[in-house]
């Protein structure tokens, strides 16, 4: 029977939602406008209340949905189409926004709970920013109201019906039909960070809005200056949450996918990237503004701007503009009109408001010098522009070409084959000049100086970097001249910004050093990145002089190796074994081998062929039957170096139906560098086994012989009482051969069944997939004092496996962690600025 009530209870949660909040952003429009002081605080307390009850809804939606996939009704398409029985809860919060209607609740409730944050702590702003923030409200609502007016459709729903969505026959049979189980969450997102990267990256999403709501409300209520003192705070936290978001994606990208890094210039990531780097930029200017009152007018842009890009962003993401240009997207679900007005309203309502604000804006008469802190930020912020504007263009691409083709004019425009090349070799030189800034700016904060001041602040800093640059290079090969210019300008940041560090500690300032911190940590991603991006090595390389095939590329023929299941084989300095395929099961440690379980019908259970020791202990035993999901198959791969300890990885692949090859890495962490191993290529787990035509071998007991090149012996004849699946009678005979058939690595026991039944003689065969071996026990010939045994083989089980080491990218991960610190100094300082002076 399907529950029709929850999802119109959602969808009634969802028109309320939007309606009140049009009304919230009414009253306190209103509530600017009344002509005394008792009126605007009515309509504030009337625009208050809605926008509470607004958010009370928007909770309420949240709760329905995922109610709904919780509970599996999978009568919603939203459910269907995301969720499985089988997810664990924590996926299942996962499942909640992989789909759009999803990720745009999550941004409406951020921007609920900044609100009513915003609503409590700041009286003063409330009325004016809050009109902004509930027209917000209203359109990303707007995205999910799924009602259609004047066979207009406005937003989509998540409580539509799969039946209202999906054309097929069973429905015109059965309308209530529901089907038994969900598609599932995509297998990539199946991982921890996908847990909490969408969250922390929409909460940096949503923040962006609260400077932006500071700047056009005092544009629009004429306070020029005093919005930058309540905005800064949530500037910088809104620009830590951004940063601490792409870091998410970077490390989930670098734990999960198999490009061999964690950053790929996909246009999504760049889509954040881009309104990141120009935030940056604001904030610098904020502060400069809060010192000595100028750029008060690059800040208004800067910050304006950054808003601007993260709605640009929303559309190129999920307008369906991008194609097939990024794997990120989101599909098309109509939703492009809209998103192209939301961008074009905040656009034009900004752009006309500055454009009539612009005259009485403040300026500065006073004259930039370069030896002024003013100078080194400009330069900042301005590099950070270009740098912003390089990728936008690129990313942009498919933007042009649909606007050329409204006006009927073809484009061949296509986006950068090679899009690391083409985005790296320019942001690399702005890196190295924001490394610079970064470390000399720093002495120009706490100073002023001349010629001569600069100088002797900088000798040391300077000479101690140069030395360590020095030595370093020449260590470990540096030849290139971007990379020798950005490490000698990174340990120059780091060193610089570590000097001032120092000082500000000796002096018991540690609130001051925010901006030292954070500057501390960016050098040291900026020298991570060097050494893991422009120096990771593939050790994996074919040196066979074989092709593994004509259809794959040079690449990839050139930069594998071929592993067959205990055959050792040497990889650079690395003796590799491949033990087979494992499995993961729920509620059991470690990995157990795919062998000792049998498929049942239920794709999400197995039975237990034999037991399963873990550490001396018994954990499961035979006919036991164990959970399993479908999409977790590890491949156990043995590294051995001499004078070393051995190790195991376990690096994931499976065939997707929908998807193709899907492989997973695994990496072991060393100090100084990460060994980063994926599968590239298995055998097609749904082909058929192609056997060779069977081949008869006479063995005695002890006698050897070969199948599949590999050395096999009969070592006894036992005979049976009773066999599996097989009634014997009284006079009924069965014997089954213990045959041991040895590879480098392992010694594998076959047992092949030989049945006389009912005076017909039979045979239950045994097969070995991972020796691609099959052994039927045919005959007895007693008076030779031997066996007959037919043996046929197949491929044998493999995987075609790459290994990178990438240097020093701890050095990267740590300069995270150190630029959190940083933003999270700023933020505290900035927030008690604020609040003594409210």
């Amino acid at each position: 029977m399907i529950n029709l009530f929850i999802g119109n209870l959602g969808h009634l949660f969802v028109i309320l939602s939007f309606v009140l909040s049009l009304a919230s952003a009414f009253s306190y429009f209103k509530s600017t406008s009344a002509p005394d002081a008792l009126k605007q605080k009515e309509w504030a307390v009337n625009g208050r209340v809605l926008f509470f009850l607004h958010s009370i809804l928007v909770c309420g939606i949240i709760l329905v949905l995922f109610l709904i996939i919780y509970n599996n009704l999978f009568e919603y398409h939203y459910a269907y189409s995301h969720a499985s029985k089988y997810l664990p809860v924590h996926y299942m919060i996962s499942c909640f926004w992989e789909g759009q209607e999803g990720s745009f609740l999550l941004w409406i409730f951020w921007n609920c709970v900044l609100g009513i944050i915003l609503v409590l702590t700041n009286k003063k702003w409330e009325a004016p920013i809050m009109v902004i923030f509930a027209l917000v409200q209203a359109f990303l609502a707007s995205m999910i109201l799924g009602i259609s007016v004047f066979d207009v459709k406005i937003g989509s729903s998540p409580f539509v019906l799969l039946r209202e969505v999906i054309v097929d026959p069973i429905f015109e049979m059965n309308p209530d039909f529901v089907p038994s189980d969900g598609t599932g969450l995509n297998p990539l997102l199946q991982n921890y960070w996908m847990v909490i990267h969408p969250p922390t990256l929409f909460l940096g999403y949503a923040t962006t809005l609260i400077p932006f709501a500071y700047v056009i409300a005092g544009l629009w209520k004429r306070e020029y200056m005093g919005w930058i003192k309540p905005a800064l705070p949530w500037a910088i936290f809104s620009t830590a949450l951004m940063a601490l978001g792409q870091l998410m994606g970077a490390y989930w990208a670098y734990e999960t996918l198999s490009f061999g890094g964690y950053w790929s210039w996909d246009p999504v990531e760049n889509a954040v990237y881009v309104p990141w780097i120009i935030q940056v930029a604001s904030i610098h200017t904020m502060i400069i503004f809060k010192k000595n009152h100028t750029a008060l007018k690059t800040s208004i842009i800067l910050v304006i701007t950054t808003f601007i890009l993260i709605l640009y962003a929303t559309f190129l993401t999920r307008s369906g503009i991008l194609g097939n240009a990024s794997v990120h997207s989101f599909t098309d679900l109509g939703l492009s009109g809209q998103l192209l007005i939301y961008l074009l309203a905040f656009t034009v309502v900004a752009i006309v408001l500055s454009a009539v604000r612009w005259k009485e804006i403040p300026t500065s008469d006073k004259e930039v010098s370069t030896y002024s802190r003013e100078f080194w930020i400009f330069m900042g912020a301005t590099v950070l522009g270009l740098m912003g504007f390089q990728v936008l263009a690129g990313t942009s691409i498919p933007v042009y070409n649909a606007i050329l083709e409204q006006f009927g004019i073809s484009s061949n425009m296509a986006p950068p084959p090679d899009q690391a090349i083409f985005y790296s070799k320019f942001q690399i030189w702005g890196a190295i000049l924001i490394a610079i800034f970064s470390g000399t700016g720093q002495f120009f904060f706490w100073k002023n100086m001349d010629k001569s001041k600069l100088w002797n602040e900088l000798a040391i800093p300077v000479l101690i970097s140069l030395a360590l640059s020095t030595v370093i290079f020449l260590t470990a090969g540096i030849n290139k001249i971007a990379f020798i210019l950005l490490l000698t300008a990174g340990v120059y940041s780091l060193v610089a910004n570590s000097t001032i560090l120092i000082r500000l500690l000796q002096k018991q300032s540690f609130k001051l050093a925010g901006g030292s911190v954070a500057h501390i940590g960016i050098a040291m991603m900026l020298l991570g990145i060097l050494f893991s991006a422009g120096y990771s090595k593939v050790i994996s390389l074919n040196t066979s002089g074989m092709l593994f095939s004509k259809d794959m590329s040079d690449e990839m023929n050139q930069e594998n190796v071929l592993l067959f299941v205990n055959e050792p084989r040497v990889m650079n300095e690395y003796e590799l074994t491949y033990k087979g395929q494992r499995i993961e099961l729920e509620g059991i440690p470690g990995f157990p081998s795919k062998k000792i379980v049998r498929k049942t019908l239920d794709e999400h259970t197995v039975v237990a062929t034999a037991d399963y020791m873990y550490k001396g202990e018994t954990v499961f035993g035979r006919g036991d039957t164990l959970t399993i999901l479908p999409e977790n198959t590890y491949f156990e791969v043995e590294y051995k170096k001499e004078g070393e300890m051995a190790f195991t990885l376990y690096p994931r692949a499976q065939v997707n139906p929908n998807m193709g090859l899907i492989v997973s890495p695994d990496i072991r962490r060393l100090f100084t560098k990460d060994l980063y191993t994926h599968i590239s290529s298995i055998p097609d787990p749904e082909s058929n086994t192609e056997w060779s035509d069977p081949l008869t071998n006479l063995v005695a007991i002890g006698e050897r012989f070969f199948v599949n090149d590999f050395v096999a012996v009969i070592k006894s004849i036992q005979k049976l009482d009773e066999v599996e699946g097989v009634e014997l009678g009284m006079e009924d005979v069965a014997a089954e051969a213990v045959i041991e058939v040895r590879t480098k690595e392992q010694v594998y026991e076959l047992k092949p069944v030989f049945i006389i039944k009912d005076k017909m003689i039979g045979n239950i065969p045994v097969t070995e997939e991972e020796l691609g071996i099959k052994i039927s026990f045919t005959n007895i010939l007693p008076q030779e004092g031997k066996f007959e045994l037919t043996t046929a083989t197949s491929q044998r089980d493999y995987i075609i496996m790459k290994a990178i080491e990438m240097p020093f990218i701890n050095v990267l991960w740590i300069g995270t962690i150190v630029l959190m610190i940083g933003f999270t100094i700023a933020i505290v300082r900035r927030y008690k600025e604020f609040k003594r002076s409210a």
